[in-house]
């Protein structure tokens, strides 16, 4: 649509363009050849299908086409031969060929248009059964009363049949999409004629196509595009042509006495339309100006009606004027007319509007979740196409227009409509994680490409929510705003961004730009961070499924993992502002948890907020703090070993035999061990009774080795039976025979008849050395300890 309104030379051609591009081309060869054929039906008194085809091939080639008045002549011939009768679709095609010849020619031959509009007046239409007659007849008819030099008492000649076929016939033919475009060019041309007959009623017909009645056509976005270019183009010629009775009348009619038989979209899109058209014309003086400036002020008067009307009805009946078709379409157009005129510049209802708009026709996400779930399984073929027609729609591909136009409303906004469309989109982003959430569980798997559309919906969701949230970011938090104001706002653009973190796909400027902003909000308030870490979902919804009908892993729930990893990433940041029984009640559960996801993305964040945690507190700390962390560092060591212990067993079982690999793992979970226990033995005497209840680190770790013995290749074990037993011979003697005990059982049970031979004998040498060492370290145990040619010694004997 960037082709001006007074250059266009096909309106019907502009309109269609909307939704359309598709051209045909014909060869010189194949229109030569046609007018021929044409000219020899008329010698040989018959018209036959392959003279029809003729008359298509020409009207395919409407843009390159040229019909000069011989040619024009020729067709009228055709149409009033008394040799040969035409088909309705013949006749139709001849009207076409008019139509081209009148648009195109600059002194038409009047005596042949005068002979074309009698046929017209007199030719019998019938039933009405062929609408594309009908609406050929209507293009060309509006055509001839557009011609600046036709005789007034011409153009009313065409006006009268153009208005007869108009109130008969025009709401059955604009039925059928594809002929829309003709009736509403028709329109088009008739309301630019010179003459003011039937003004009016032409008017009427147009914002009646669809009307509230059943018999009419079903409106779209699409009719609404249309309804916008029309009027750019209507409003164009009648300021150019200087017809300002023909304005006033239409402000009058359209916009100051609205009437209960238009369709409110309709008048809507002819306000933008209007609008349009004066923002070109801003150096007009005079008369014209007065004239001009008086149908802006009508039609932005009446746009912000409508729009203020629709937005009282959607927020006071949310639960049921969702589904009222009239209310959605004025929204869609609302949001389609204002990203094409620049003539608002603050009004809230229109801010509000856009806001809806966005949430429930653009990005409709909750309205289409409700819909998979809504539908029969057989019918998931609709739900798909659905989708799939929404994507390939004029709506969704303007997401990012409508948003841009939607931020820069935000702006202008009063203080009251920004909070309502600022809930509006943070309850939004819950909707859309709780339907994602559900959705993705029902559909992974089994039907993964409506999935993945889905997902083409959430980047753009993700995308309009970002950059909303920083525009609210610049603008509330600033000193204007008290500092409640700006932790709350910060709060909630925190908690939404949580919600969307499954959709974020690609880095954002904007997105870091928000989030830098809302935490340096909330960091240094503990009930802001407090409210934060509050939003987070409890352990109880981690770990059971939306669906309760439905088997769940927590760990496959890709959606709530992502949340979560949001706030295990932000959580550090807070965490010098947290109170400890919030990070032991809330944090400490899903931290855990957490650390033993599969993903060692997600792990590492889960380690890093106990890091965070455990790290801070230089100064002088808080009782229950300090209790709470040793509490914490029991549980973290436990849960750390346990995956280690997993990880560890599958490693050696899946490394190649004698991998350098597993002998580095050997040799560096039994220096780990040996500084475990000579640190705990060191310090605490009579540790080793742990070791009898609830297992220390080390002791865990002993039993990681002890277990390793029956996993490791055999080019492996005498490794690790050398380590292991420098190891034990350093214990204390009761933390010894724990061991060896432990050892003693695992052999004996053991059926591996390669290894176990070799295990006896290590273990009763073993056994025999621990006794030797015990008798030993009680004569001079610190000399004994000290002595590297003793450990050397006892190596040698194992």
């Amino acid at each position: 649509m960037s082709r001006k309104p007074d250059n266009i030379l096909f309106l019907e051609q502009w309109l269609q363009n909307i939704t359309s591009t598709s051209k045909t081309t014909t060869s010189a060869k194949s229109i030569i050849q046609a007018w021929s054929e044409l000219r020899n039906s008329l010698q040989s008194s018959s018209f036959n299908q392959h003279h029809h085809q003729h008359l298509k091939t020409l009207v395919n080639s409407q843009i390159s086409l040229h019909v000069a008045d011989p040619q024009a002549k020729l067709l009228f011939s055709i149409l009033t031969s008394s040799n040969f009768s035409l088909s309705h679709d013949s006749i139709a095609l001849c009207f076409r060929l008019l139509y081209i010849w009148i648009r195109k020619s600059t002194k038409p031959n009047f005596p042949i248009l005068d002979s074309v509009v009698g046929f017209l007046s007199k030719f019998d239409f019938g039933n009405g059964n062929n609408h594309v007659l009908f609406s050929e007849a209507i293009l060309l008819l509006g055509a001839f009363s557009f011609v600046h030099s036709l005789s007034e008492k011409t153009k009313k000649s065409c006006l009268d049949i153009f208005c007869r076929l108009l109130v008969d016939k025009c709401r059955l033919v604009c039925l059928f999409d594809e002929l829309l475009p003709n009736v509403l060019a028709g329109i088009g041309y008739a309301l630019s004629s010179s003459v003011n007959v039937h003004f009016v009623r032409i008017l009427d017909c147009l914002f009646g196509i669809w009307g509230k009645d059943n018999d009419g056509p079903q409106g779209s976005i699409v009719h609404g595009l249309m309804v916008i270019y029309l009027f750019d183009w209507v409003a164009s010629n009648l300021i150019n042509f200087g017809f300002l009775d023909k304005v006033n009348v239409f402000v009058r009619e359209v916009f100051e006495n609205f009437k209960e038989n238009y369709a409110s979209f309709a008048v809507f899109m002819s306000g933008i339309g209007v609008l349009r058209v004066t923002d070109r014309y801003g150096s007009l003086t005079g008369m014209i100006l007065d004239v001009v400036t008086k149908m802006r002020t009508s039609a932005i008067v009446r746009v912000e009606a409508l729009v203020s009307d629709l937005v009282s009805r959607k927020l006071r009946f949310s639960s049921n004027s969702g589904n009222d078709i009239q209310n959605r379409l004025l929204l869609q157009c609302v949001s389609l007319g204002l990203t094409r005129t620049v003539s608002f510049s603050n009004h809230s209802s229109l801010f509000v509007c856009l806001a809806l708009s966005l949430l429930t026709e653009i990005l409709p996400l909750p309205r289409l979740y409700g819909s998979v779930f809504e539908l029969f399984p057989s019918s998931g073929g609709l739900k798909v196409n659905e989708i799939k027609e929404h994507l390939d729609g004029i709506l969704f591909k303007e997401a990012g227009a409508v948003t841009g136009v939607f931020c820069n409303q935000y702006v202008l906004a009063d203080e009251e409509n920004k909070n309502i469309v600022e809930n509006l989109i943070w309850e939004y982003c819950h909707d859309i994680y709780f339907g994602h959430r559900k959705v993705a569980m029902h559909l992974k798997g089994s039907d993964d490409e409506l999935l993945k559309d889905f997902e083409k919906i959430t980047e753009s969701a993700f995308l309009m929510v970002v950059v909303f949230a920083l525009v609210v970011t610049k603008h509330k938090l600033s000193s204007k705003f008290s500092q409640e104001v700006q932790t709350e706002v910060s709060k909630k653009i925190l908690v939404s961004f949580s919600c969307i973190e499954y959709f974020r796909h690609v880095r954002l400027p904007e997105y870091m730009e928000a989030i830098r902003k809302v935490i340096a909000s909330v960091n240094q308030n503990e009930n802001a961070c407090t409210c934060f870490v509050n939003s987070m979902p409890s352990y109880d919804d981690l770990t059971n499924g939306p669906d309760q009908k439905t088997k769940y892993l927590w760990s496959k729930d890709e959606v709530q993992t992502a949340r979560v990893l949001f706030y295990l990433r932000v959580i550090p940041t807070l965490i010098e502002f947290l109170p400890g029984p919030v990070f032991g009640d809330i944090i400490a559960p899903t931290m855990f948890l957490y650390m033993e996801h599969p993903n060692g993305k997600v792990a590492r964040a889960s380690h890093s907020v106990f890091t965070a945690f455990m790290s801070m507190g230089k100064e002088p700390e808080k009782v229950d703090r300090v209790s709470l962390k040793e509490k914490l560092v029991f549980h973290y060591i436990q849960v750390s070993l346990s995956g280690m212990a997993s990880g560890v067993v599958g490693l050696v079982q899946h490394l190649p035999a004698g991998s350098p690999a597993t002998f580095y793992c050997i040799n560096s979970l039994a220096e780990k061990a040996n500084q475990l226990c000579s640190e705990i033995f060191t310090h605490e005497a009579d540790e080793w009774k742990q070791w009898q209840g609830e297992p220390e680190p080390s002791k865990k770790l002993m039993d990681l080795l002890l277990r390793l013995v029956f996993l490791v290749d055999i080019q492996v074990l005498p490794n690790l039976m050398k380590l292991l037993a420098q190891l034990i011979t350093k214990l204390p003697q009761d933390a010894q025979n724990i061991v060896l005990n432990e050892l003693y059982s695992q052999v004996a049970d053991s059926d591996d008849v390669i290894r176990k031979p070799m295990l006896v004998s290590w273990l009763q040498s073993l056994s025999y050395l621990c006794t030797v060492a015990s008798n030993q370290s009680a004569a001079s145990k610190k000399n004994k300890s000290a002595d590297p040619i003793s450990g050397g010694r006892i190596t040698a004997n194992l």
